[in-house]
């Protein structure tokens, strides 16, 4: 694939009107995404993965990898120590590539801002990298993590800071005031892919559960 290929690839993602849009782009870059993303300098699994090994204890389980793609965090949990983890994403190209990997304990397709396949508490601890962004999932994904991740667990996610900026961190200052998390870590503003031309910052959190 083409550098113009892997543009238009993220900018149709980001145009994306509707759920079945974004499975649909993301099926047709299944099986070129991580070289494409590699490419790129692609630095959200990096950073959401070192946050969460910074509060979450090596081993916990079970982890969600919420928005898990073809598996890219899945294969650095597995290596860093956290080897009970499960896969949620919109795509089933993508999550045919995660299986290949096996690097996960179960894969379930679903959309994140519906209500998610899993029992109430269910998580140690939730990563999501890349998905609260353009195109994708705003903040009223947020409502089932908190759901499925147990209390005292771990929420770690990144934010297109412009969703921050817009509603984001107002959302976060009320589920706090209504003791629902805290807000326990904040990367602040970085470039997620230096290899693309026009990146927008985004930022990683850690929210602890109550």
């Amino acid at each position: 694939m083409t550098t113009e290929d892997k543009t238009a690839r993220l900018g149709a993602v980001y145009q994306a009107e509707n759920p079945a849009d974004v499975a649909r782009v993301y099926d047709s870059w299944a099986e070129k995404y991580d070289a494409d993303m590699s490419l790129a300098g692609y630095r959200h699994p990096a950073i959401s993965l070192a946050i969460l090994a910074r509060h979450v204890p090596k081993g916990a389980k079970p982890l969600l990898d919420a928005g898990a793609g073809t598996g890219l965090i899945g294969e650095w949990l597995a290596i860093t120590g956290f080897g009970d983890v499960e896969a949620l994403d919109i795509s089933s190209g993508m999550l045919s590539v995660a299986e290949r990997k096996g690097v996960y304990k179960a894969l379930h397709q679903a959309a994140l801002g519906t209500t998610l396949p899993f029992a109430d508490n269910q998580f140690a601890a939730v990563i999501s990298a890349g998905v609260f962004t353009t195109g994708h999932v705003g903040v009223e994904g947020l409502d089932d993590l908190f759901r499925v991740c147990a209390p005292e667990g771990i929420i770690v996610l990144t934010i297109k800071d412009a969703l921050w900026q817009s509603g984001f961190c107002a959302r976060i200052r009320e589920l706090e005031a209504a003791g629902v998390c805290t807000l326990i870590d904040d990367t602040g503003p970085y470039v997620s892919m230096p290899g693309e031309e026009g990146t927008t910052p985004s930022r990683c959190i850690a929210l602890k559960v109550m």
